[in-house]
């Protein structure tokens, strides 16, 4: 089929493999795989594509494609990974696929230099352009920025937002240190934030929204780092293959032997903190033999070094070191960083114990002592204060007065344990703030005119255990999503119909519930988990409970032993929940979220850090907030929600991204094991489509990504413009602006404040907005040069046309004359004809006198008497001619007249033979009997043929009869039909928001499958369910095969129960027939309703078919292959046929035949032939409810001539009913007319070949023909 084009269909692996489609179901295709003949399955026509002609061809932007869709977009991005073209754009959206190694001078600073200042899409696709392109945005518009860097933990946006930092201050820095200091910081902010994890050995563990400030000249004076939610858990337990902050590592691998000693470090396997997940270093051959063996763990010793290309603990601690002078910390203050990070260290190897008492509590075991003092030294604490602090806790009584007693109420081991690691994580993440603050101090900034911010924050997580940090992160993914679908989705149609564009609407899943069942006031999750933290008696449990309760019909919202994972399944209600994200299902365990979600310190810790004799340390705690309410709040534990404080830090963040322009880079990460090219293709399919690069595509199909408004362009040109041009109205000046540049009009479009332009078209949109006065000044030169010229083209054509209308007038003058000279003679004519018929035949007579006369001349005797016989009957004739020339008389007078002279001449002529000699008499008798059956010939073919013609016109008078007496029934029916509708409109939108529904958790169901999936290739199993989809498909289930509920079956009328009754109920079930079986059946079966059965479901499914060849049709598609005119398709589509009753049906049963023709242009010549020169005639001939026969006549081509059976896929597939030819007046006409071209075209011998090579189906037509030539 299709003329073996191969198309692109699902595969569980790839994502799409290139097959050919050998069938057409009733809902879906089957497909033979190119690298596996002979074997077929089955694929949803929604997820099969046509392939591009050359599936092996790349391009740079995958809107310059011929096809846009999800399958030419994995192909293209395939292609380009495995030549080590790992970015790719989609429209002015940059695809970043991560290599997993360093690819040669991609980065270096010939690279840098090489996209200055270039239009997007000059050059191949990179992170510097888009850079590039945010800078001139800026610089144009006067406008901040924003770049959204975002992907999956491990698909690289950490380092691409390096270097679009590094780029930026490269390029258009001012030249200062403070450039350098931008980019240094981020080596700095890289160790104490981030860690290997087991989807990313460089896992940025905090968001952060750098930004790069401008001045007036638009050079760099400065950056701010924001930051985000830091995963404090990680300094206290992580997995087994992950480790913990870089920095932890780099300085026990790093550090100078007098740093060493002072901070009293080990090897990491030394460390709680660190032991208990993975203990080796980052390290090449080289630098893995320059750490000192005692230094290295157990297991770094035994399985060796971990190895990633960007990564080198000893090496990246150097480089911080450097990188630490270069953005102005000195060496005490460096030192000082060291030393709290080593105070947290030690401070997690202090052990406790139960002391035996009947007191209760704990104290520290005796080996933990030195730690102790350690620890104590190291943050500046006394070791006594600090032991009493970590075992017992301080109260305040109520009695006594304000001030109260000072009770110290002992801790048993899990509290003191719990308090240990509280203590620890409040220092670092107040030591990380400290970062974070010291770097932004080092490039300060006065003023600035604009920014463009760099948003990196982790990616979408969902791993075998999922907890609060995963939370708050997929929480945030969200809200990006929706900003995603807004600026890019939203927005833009929104634009377009302002604009008057005519873009399709392009629908895309809409994820606010999801964002509302995490922050809604009261009932969302974090308002429930705040409430939950104030409680008296607060548990993890109570807070699971809680969720559920309120949410119990949440579709978003379920509970663990639905998981798609057997280790969910295990979970109880009470110790889970499942959210189905955008992205997929992820389980979350609600173990220690209460806690997690608190930041606030017992307050003898608080107090004892706050007083530490360490100044750094000191200064770390001393804009705490609850060290201002500690006398408030104290005998209890004071709350800080970090969800809130997260919730109200990302809409700050949302509100600053709104105010700004934005590009998007979307980071892609192309397998699981993080090795260089290995393509995961259903892996990165999976991540464009949750991307929402999808949507996109389909936005593109039709839209337009760059625009700029008139009066901008006016206003950025108008100072350098002469007077004469600064007349000129925005809009016609951006036209003529357009025209002086020579771009083509296909490229852009005027909306009715701005022009748009297609995508690709960047390097055009580029030279208008470069803004530069030599540029500018260039441009207007082209201006004014195209004005002259198109005003002097004006002139002339206007001169050519006053000639071309003064020559018109006078050929209508003439021609109006001639018509009015014709339209009399014909009106004449049409008056007196049946009297000039009559002088012709009387006059036809008199000519023979003549040969009377010389016959009369020629008797011997007689000759007078016959003389006179003649020259009465001459006389007579002559009385004849002279009356119908006087007076008006009928045909009918005329002709019994005529008649009589007739028998006159004839009396005459026998009695003539009678004195003439037999032999000469018989032969002149015989010539002029010969006239006369000529001429009573003549008269019978006349009379024949007006009687035919009164037939044609009785026939036409009953066909546009029936065909107004059918308009009216219609009318009636229609009429009907809406009173009925008021009734069975409400229950059918019940209906379709129950079906709407069933759809999206379909869907939903397949994303979470493939989640799911993804998550057992490495860490768990995946549930097997029944019933599940076959594994070669990637396709939603119909929801057709979905139940309706039982109230909204309940719930429907009568009229609806009816209408579905007569739409749905078949005899025969041909769902699971093939397409070729079905047209077998219809060539050979006897069977009428089998018959019937089996044309409207081949018909059903050739209009599936074609509507799924529309839909993915090709971008340069100019209607070619059109198989009715555009009339009848555009009838179709406005006014889809009712079902067929059961009388309707046996209407069509009659099996009548009807002939139509009507007009039409294909739509390639539409535009190129206005004056419709082109124009052809489209033949059909219905057998019954179906087409038989087609013809397309053609100016300038030979006809093309089609028959029903050998020509199915190039024919009108639409029944007569919804063509709605029926109600087009003139249209249907005679069967011999159509006989007639039929013929003319050699239709017959078409139809004869097809018959003998047994293509033809059984019609009409093929019996006739069949019949004859027998």
């Amino acid at each position: 089929m299709e003329d073996g084009k191969p198309v692109w269909a699902p595969h569980p692996a790839d994502g799409f493999q290139l097959g050919m489609i050998v069938d057409i179901g009733a809902d879906a295709l089957t497909i033979e795989p190119l690298n596996q003949k002979g074997k077929t399955f089955l694929a949803s026509m929604s997820q099969v594509f046509p392939a591009e002609d050359d599936v092996n061809k790349y391009m740079d932007d995958n809107c310059s494609l011929m096809y846009l869709n999800e399958a030419t977009l994995l192909n293209n991005v395939k292609l380009r990974y495995n030549k080590d073209h790992i970015y790719t754009y989609v429209a002015n959206i940059l695809i970043a696929v991560n290599p997993y190694y360093d690819i040669p001078k991609l980065y270096g600073l010939d690279a840098i230099k090489s996209y200055k200042g270039k239009s997007l899409g000059t050059l191949p696709p990179h992170v510097f352009a888009i850079a590039d392109k945010t800078y001139r945005d800026m610089k144009v518009l006067k406008m901040s920025q924003s770049i959204i860097v975002s992907g999956e933990s491990g698909a690289g946006k950490t380092e691409n937002t390096k270097f679009v930092l590094r780029y930026l201050t490269t390029t258009y820095g001012s030249g200062q240190d403070i450039d350098e200091r931008i980019v240094q910081a981020n080596p700095l902010l890289e160790a104490f934030g981030n860690a290997k994890t087991v989807r990313n050995n460089n896992s940025s563990r905090f968001g952060k929204f750098v930004e790069i400030h401008f001045n007036e000249k638009n050079a760099v004076v400065g950056g701010f780092v924001s930051h985000y939610l830091l995963e404090k858990s990680r300094i206290c337990m992580q997995s087994n293959d992950e480790r913990n902050y870089h920095i932890f590592y780099r300085l026990c691998a790093g550090a100078s032997e007098d740093i060493k000693k002072k901070l009293h470090l080990d090897s990491p396997d030394s460390f709680r903190y660190l032991n208990r997940g993975c203990t080796r270093y980052f390290a090449s051959k080289d630098s893995d033999k320059q750490i000192m063996q005692n230094r290295k763990s157990p297991e770094h010793l035994k399985a060796g070094a971990l190895k990633d290309p960007l990564l080198d603990d000893m090496g990246d601690f150097n480089r911080m070191c450097v990188a630490m002078k270069k953005i102005g910390l000195d060496d005490t203050e460096k030192l000082d960083l060291f030393r709290v990070v080593a105070g947290v260290l030690h401070l997690g190897n202090i052990d406790f114990e139960e002391t035996g008492s009947s007191s209760g509590g704990c104290v520290l075991k005796n080996q933990s002592g030195q730690t102790l003092e350690y620890c104590a030294d190291l943050l500046g604490l006394d070791q006594d204060d600090l032991r009493v602090s970590l075992t017992t806790r301080v109260m305040l009584t109520t009695a006594g007065g304000a001030k109260g007693t000072v009770i110290k109420v002992p801790l048993k081991v899990e509290q003191a344990n719990n308090g240990r690691d509280a203590l620890a994580k409040a220092v670092y993440s107040r030591l990380f703030d400290h970062v974070v603050k010291r770097a932004n101090q080092c490039f300060p900034f006065e003023t600035s005119s604009n920014f463009i911010g760099v948003l990196d924050i982790a990616g979408f997580e969902y791993f075998e255990h999922n907890s609060f940090e995963q939370f708050c992160i997929n929480y945030c993914n969200e809200k990006l999503q929706q900003f995603f679908n807004e600026r890019i989705l939203k927005e833009e149609q929104e634009l377009y119909q302002r604009e008057g564009l005519g873009v399709n609407e392009v629908h895309y899943v809409d994820n606010q519930d999801c964002i509302d069942l995490v922050e809604a006031k009261l009932v969302g999750i974090l308002d429930i988990l705040d409430e939950e933290n104030r409680l008296p008696q607060y548990s993890d449990q109570h807070f699971a409970l809680a969720v559920h309760s309120k949410h119990k019909d949440h579709f978003r919202l379920t509970v663990p032993r639905k998981s798609k994972l057997t280790i969910h399944r295990n979970l109880r209600d009470d110790e889970g929940f499942i959210v189905r994200h955008f992205a997929g299902a992820v389980c979350y365990e609600t173990t220690r979220f209460v806690e997690k979600n608190n930041d606030a310190l017992h307050m003898s810790l608080e107090s004892l850090v706050s007083e530490s004799k360490d100044r750094f340390v000191r200064e770390l705690f001393e804009n705490s907030i609850t060290n201002k309410d500690s006398k408030q709040k104290a005998g209890k534990l004071g709350f800080i929600s970090v969800g809130n404080k997260f919730k109200t830090q990302l809409n700050l963040l949302l509100e600053k991204l709104r105010s700004t322009g934005s590009s998007f880079i979307r980071c892609v990460k192309p397998n699981l094991k993080m090795v260089s090219h290995k393509f995961e293709g259903a892996l990165i399919l999976s991540q464009l489509q949750c991307s929402g690069m999808v949507s996109v595509l389909d936005l593109m199909q039709g839209g337009f990504p760059s625009r700029a408004p008139f009066h901008e362009l006016y206003n950025m040109y108008k100072q350098y413009m002469p007077d004469k041009l600064t007349r000129l109205n925005p809009r016609l000046f951006c036209k003529a602006l357009f025209k002086a540049l020579g771009l083509n009009d296909n490229d852009f479009k005027f909306g009715l404040t701005r022009v748009f332009f297609r995508p690709g078209k960047f390097a055009e949109f580029d030279q208008i907005m470069k803004s530069d006065p030599d540029h500018l000044a260039e441009l207007l030169k082209k201006v004014n040069q195209w004005l002259l010229c198109s005003r002097w083209k004006k002139v002339q054509w206007c001169s050519l046309s006053v000639i071309k209308l003064r020559n018109k007038m006078r050929y209508r003058a003439l021609a109006c004359i001639k018509i009015q000279k014709t339209v009399r003679m014909w009106l004449c004519k049409r008056k007196h004809k049946p009297r000039i018929d009559g002088m012709v035949k009387v006059g036809n007579l008199k000519k023979h006198m003549e040969r009377f006369n010389k016959v009369v001349n020629g008797l011997k005797e007689g000759k007078q008497e016959m003389a006179k016989q003649v020259q009465e009957l001459a006389a007579s004739i002559d009385a004849l001619l002279a009356k119908i020339k006087a007076t008006v008389m009928t045909w009918k007078e005329i002709d019994t007249e005529y008649q009589g002279l007739v028998k006159r001449s004839e009396q005459l002529l026998s009695s003539m033979q009678k004195k003439k000699q037999e032999e000469e008499e018989g032969e002149r008798l015989k010539h002029i009997e010969e006239e006369m059956d000529k001429e009573r010939k003549s008269r019978e073919k006349e009379e024949q043929r007006r009687k035919q013609e009164e037939e044609d016109r009785r026939l036409k008078s009953e066909m546009e009869l029936k065909r107004k007496q059918d308009e009216e029934d219609r009318k009636e029916r229609e009429e009907e039909e809406k009173v009925m509708q008021a009734d069975v409109e409400v229950q059918l939108a019940q209906e379709r928001e129950e079906q709407a529904q069933r759809t999206t958790i379909v869907e939903q169901e397949r994303r979470d499958r493939e989640l799911a999936m993804r998550i057992a290739q490495s860490e768990a199993e995946l549930i097997t369910e029944e019933g599940q989809i076959d594994a070669s498909l990637r396709s939603d289930e119909p929801f057709s095969d979905l139940p309706i509920s039982s109230s909204s079956a309940r719930a429907m009328g009568p009229q609806v129960k009816a209408t579905k009754a007569a739409a749905g109920v078949k005899k025969y079930d041909l769902s699971k027939w093939k397409y070729a079986e079905l047209r077998d059946v219809i060539n050979t079966s006897c069977d009428i309703d089998l018959l019937a059965a089996c044309r409207e479901e081949f018909h059903r499914r050739l209009k599936v078919y074609h509507a799924w060849k529309s839909k993915n049709k090709k971008r340069t598609d100019d209607g070619s292959d059109q198989r009715a005119p555009k009339s009848v398709t555009d009838y179709a589509e406005q006014n889809p046929a009712p079902p067929m009753t059961a009388q309707h049906q046996e209407v069509a049963m009659n099996r009548q035949q009807r002939y139509f023709r009507i007009p039409f242009i294909r739509p390639a010549d539409q535009y190129k032939d206005p004056q419709n020169k082109k124009k052809g005639w489209w033949y059909a001939h219905f057998d019954g409810p179906w087409i038989a026969r087609q013809m397309e006549l053609h100016p300038d081509k030979r006809p093309i001539v089609l028959v029903a059976g050998k020509d199915d896929m190039e024919m009108c597939e639409l029944s007569l009913e919804e063509t709605g030819l029926t109600r087009k007046r003139g249209a249907e006409i005679l069967p011999r007319q159509f006989e007639e071209i039929w013929e003319r075209c050699d239709g017959i011998q078409y139809l004869k070949k097809a018959i003998e090579n047994k293509q033809a189906r059984p019609t009409y037509a093929t019996a006739m023909l069949q019949s004859l030539l027998k």
